[in-house]
């Protein structure tokens, strides 16, 4: 199972981004999830499409960001909107096969399997 991340760049605050994550299985993920890490900082939760289609955000982008996925296409998308500097980081995509609660879909424990991370970079 292989997942791959694309759509990162440099923007600046302010501007859109719409990163994109596919899964190499078709009956593989469950759950996808989008978590980010910047320098220095340990990997945090940004948002998660979960087995019965529910959305959860991290409290950092709600508001702003958006997940969505296109079963045709094995492809989760993470809609970034009025980006910030702090939105800065590698953002990494995740994927399971499990049905797992609320608790569990925002902790990166919870994911066996890893996009090699996309970096966003945005410009004050």
């Amino acid at each position: 199972v292989q997942l791959q991340a694309s759509g990162g760049g440099l923007v600046q605050a302010g501007d859109s981004l719409t990163l994109s994550c596919t899964v190499s299985s078709e009956t593989f993920s469950t759950s996808m999830a989008w978590f980010r890490q910047a320098p220095g900082k340990e990997r945090e939760f940004v948002a998660v499409f979960g087995w019965m289609d529910q959305r959860y955000y991290g409290d950092s982008v709600k508001g702003r960001f958006t997940i969505s996925k296109d079963n045709d296409k094995n492809t989760v998308y993470l809609q970034m909107n009025n980006l910030k500097p702090e939105d800065t980081a590698v953002y990494y995509c995740a994927a399971d096969r499990y049905r797992l609660p609320r608790a569990q879909l925002v902790s990166q424990k919870s994911y066996d399997y890893w996009g090699q991370g996309t970096q966003v970079t945005v410009s004050s």
